[in-house]
């Protein structure tokens, strides 16, 4: 009967790649430097694959592993109803009133787009019409000689 009280992913279920890999996230990004520096102190290839492994999961470059690991369940917990039925409804006024806010800042951001191009167009077309008024005046001026 205790199997059937055992939670569905257990530590004993998970490889042992996916234990050791959330063992070193909880000590943090010196402990993955310190496992690269001691694979290529003891045979080089594992330090290479220590290092592909740390950029590749950009745990080389970020702040912290475990910040990193946070950030999804921290994006799906926001969307979750608390409730509390007046504070859910404050949340969804607040994300309705700054996607309409990103949504006029991205209209914005076109609108001033396209006046830069129009703008960049007719400074071009003034040029090449100044241009060619005066290619057409010194070819006018040299066929009269």
């Amino acid at each position: 009967m205790s199997m059937m009280t055992e939670p569905a992913v257990s530590p004993s279920t998970q490889g042992w790649f996916q234990r050791t890999e959330a063992w070193m996230d909880s000590k943090g990004k010196g402990a993955w430097i310190a496992a690269m520096v001691l694979g290529f102190i003891f045979f080089w290839p594992v330090g290479l694959a220590l290092l592909a492994y740390m950029i590749w999961s950009k745990r080389m470059f970020s702040k912290s592993c475990r910040r990193s690991a946070a950030w999804p369940r921290h994006g799906m917990r926001a969307m979750t109803p608390t409730g509390n039925s007046a504070f859910d409804s404050y949340k969804a006024d607040t994300l309705a009133r700054l996607e309409q806010e990103q949504h006029d800042f991205e209209a914005f951001l076109e609108r001033l787009r396209e006046a830069k191009d129009k703008s960049e167009f007719d400074q071009f077309m003034d040029e090449r019409s100044r241009a060619n008024r005066e290619t057409g005046t010194e070819t006018d001026g040299d066929s009269k000689a």
